[in-house]
């Protein structure tokens, strides 16, 4: 995964949870990984598996208008 596209998912990963209004540790458990796997991914030390971005793909699916404009933004490629 390139630095850019890297950056740009720590980007979604910190506004998705942040507009559910979710800690990191609920959120982690919401997509079934450790509060830690959670920082480290906002903080740019890992990168979510594709198990894990395909989850998150799911819940801004659910999320009805704000999800879809995540969608766009982040996953041009499935719209």
């Amino acid at each position: 995964m390139s630095l850019t596209k890297q950056l740009e998912i720590l980007d979604l990963i910190r506004e998705l949870r942040q507009q559910l209004n979710l800690s990191q540790k609920q959120f982690a458990a919401k997509v079934g990984v450790s509060f830690k796997t959670v920082n480290r991914w906002e903080n740019g030390h890992t990168a979510p598996s594709r198990i894990a971005l395909k989850l998150i793909e799911k819940m801004l699916r659910k999320m009805g208008e704000p999800g879809k404009r995540l969608l766009t933004q982040y996953f041009p490629e499935t719209e």
